[in-house]
């Protein structure tokens, strides 16, 4: 009985420290502003969803092994939730080039998701791509993705090796090149905008462009993103598709 129990004990924390190390870093289902009980309730009804699933896959542990797989179970966790988080930060980094070409780079609100002062234009990217997120149901391909990855990767096979972490780096070195994509419509007309006022002060020295010029890189930048986000649930679903095969990319390097 003592041997069923620790098996039971053993296979449970398995399963729920890796659903617990992506809940820190996934978004939407570890936000910030969602309350850390339902957090852990939510992690409480994932592992017992998936716990029956997989429970004849589970190695039987001994005591003396568990810190180990406890790490290492945990590393699998926050490297699936940084891999489908970096589209959100992607587009918060967006928002913050943004806010510097458009002139609000001293409009802040709290941001929600870090509790620091946020740009405007940051916070609304961000807001725009949870709404896109939800609206996709990628928080739906996470909780398949948390599932599949107990076939992907058995738990207790992991390992931090280096091609593992090399990927990992990476992923979150392509934030830059995502946040640019993700700003280039924007960041392209404001760029345009201020050579045409730089020509036009040279022609017209006499013209107010200090009075003119911030706000109409503000109008030309709000009319050229309103634009933009007809493309966005397209862009972003692409995004988030990258992401998620991210993770799973992570799994298969971590055997």
């Amino acid at each position: 009985m003592e041997i069923g129990l620790q098996a039971i004990l053993g296979g449970l924390m398995l399963v729920g420290i890796r659903v617990s190390g992506l809940m820190l870093f996934a978004p939407f289902l570890g936000h910030a502003a969602i309350p850390m009980r339902i957090k852990a309730a939510t992690v409480v009804l994932i592992t017992a969803a998936l716990y029956p699933a997989y429970a004849s896959r589970l190695p039987a542990l001994e005591v003396s092994r568990w810190p180990l797989l406890v790490l290492s179970e945990l590393l699998v966790g926050v490297a699936m939730g940084i891999a489908t988080n970096l589209v959100f930060e992607s587009a918060q980094l967006a928002g913050q080039i943004l806010s510097v070409q458009m002139g609000y780079s001293l409009v802040n609100i709290l941001d929600p998701q870090t509790q620091v002062d946020t740009t405007v234009v940051s916070v609304f990217h961000q807001t725009l791509v949870l709404l896109i997120f939800l609206q996709l149901d990628v928080h739906h391909w996470i909780l398949r993705g948390i599932g599949k990855s107990f076939d992907y990767l058995p738990p207790g096979a992991a390992t931090a090796n280096l091609t593992f972490v090399n990927a990992l780096l990476r992923g979150v070195g392509g934030l830059l090149e995502i946040g640019i994509q993700i700003a280039a419509p924007v960041l392209a007309a404001t760029l345009v905008a201020d050579l045409a006022m730089g020509f036009l002060g040279k022609a017209s020295p006499q013209m107010p462009l200090l009075l003119l010029g911030p706000a109409v890189k503000s109008l030309l930048g709000l009319t050229v993103l309103g634009v933009a986000l007809k493309y966005w649930p397209a862009l972003f679903e692409h995004y988030f598709t990258e992401s998620v095969a991210l993770g799973e990319r992570l799994l298969h390097l971590a055997h």
